[in-house]
């Protein structure tokens, strides 16, 4: 399912998942807090049905939805491992699985780092500088799960 950036309801549900709340996103758009809460409801769903149609289409069992922040943590079941997919107001809708990557000699390299470090921003998480995209997945999506305990 794909969700387009320019759509006010997801740039009200990219407003709360950044802490804004209904009201500011109201006040901020001109419009009323029961307009707000609908649309995101609508969102919600729209969210969560496309992180289950992506889980679905790469085999991932889930083990964690969180419709409101756009993460799915999963595993999966062909390459065996832990999954997460996540909304990226940026980069669209992403699946990483965890790895041991080759990044050094890897031709995406550059695009995984940008990937990570931009998602952290729009997550507004704070990592430790590292150059290796492999320890950043780890801290990244290791206190994106503390944060979805925490929900």
């Amino acid at each position: 399912m794909f969700l387009p950036a320019g759509e006010k309801q997801f740039e009200f549900w990219v407003f709360r998942r950044n802490g804004l709340p209904n009201i500011n996103i109201a006040k901020h758009f001109g419009v009323s807090r029961q307009a707000i809460s609908r649309a995101l409801l609508s969102m919600d769903k729209r969210i969560e049905a496309a992180l289950l149609e992506m889980a679905r289409a790469n085999r991932i069992e889930i083990e964690k939805l969180d419709s409101k922040k756009g993460i799915l943590f999963g595993r999966s079941g062909p390459f065996k491992t832990s999954a997460i997919i996540f909304v990226s107001t940026k980069h669209g809708m992403q699946v990483w699985y965890e790895h041991e990557g080759e990044c050094g000699s890897c031709e995406r390299y550059r695009e995984c780092i940008e990937l990570l470090w931009d998602f952290a921003e729009e997550m507004q998480l704070k990592l430790q500088s590292s150059d290796d995209p492999t320890k950043i997945a780890d801290e990244l999506f290791g206190k994106l799960k503390e944060l979805a305990e925490q929900a």
